[in-house]
C-alpha cells in the first residue's frame, strides 16, 4: 500500500519535527475521499519530552472538528523520533488507536536530515508503507 502524502505537506512535517527537536513532535494528516492528503495539522506535544508524546487535547479536537466539518479522514498521525530510530517503538504499537491510519514516524539521518518512514500498526502488527508524493 502507498501512502500518498504532497512534498507541500512533507516539508510542513519536516521543519515541524526540526523546530520541535530535541523533544518529540506530533501531528495529525487527513485526505479526501481519493485518500492523498488535503491538510497537515501541527499539534503540540503535551509531555514536553524527547522519548514520548501526547496530543494537546484541545488542538487535536480541533483538528477532527475540522476534518469533519471539510468532510475529510484522518489519514495519519505523525510524531518524530529526535533520537531515532524512524521505526515504531514498543509504546507506539502498544498504543496505536486508530485501525487502518497509517503512522509516520520521523527521525534524523546520519547527517541531521529528517526522513520519514510510514506504517500501519493494526493489532499488534507492523506493517511498513511505500510513501508517495
Amino acid at each position: 500500500m502507498r501512502l500518498r502524502i504532497t512534498p507541500e505537506h512533507m516539508q510542513q512535517m519536516a521543519a515541524h519535527v526540526a523546530a520541535c527537536s530535541p523533544l518529540e513532535a506530533c501531528g495529525l494528516v487527513a485526505a479526501a475521499g481519493d485518500a492523498h492528503s488535503v491538510q497537515v495539522f501541527l499539534i503540540e506535544n503535551e509531555l514536553s519530552s524527547p522519548t514520548h508524546y501526547s496530543m494537546q487535547p484541545h488542538q487535536q479536537l480541533e483538528a477532527f472538528m475540522e476534518m469533519e466539518r471539510q468532510g475529510w479522514e484522518l489519514l495519519a498521525i505523525f510524531h518524530s523520533h529526535p533520537n531515532g530510530p524512524p521505526t515504531p517503538s514498543r509504546t507506539d504499537i502498544a498504543e496505536a488507536r486508530y485501525p487502518g491510519v497509517a503512522h509516520i514516524i520521523w527521525a534524523p539521518d546520519a547527517t541531521g536530515v529528517w526522513r520519514a518512514r510510514a506504517f500501519m500498526l493494526d493489532g499488534g502488527v507492523v506493517t511498513e508503507l511505500a510513501l508517495a508524493e
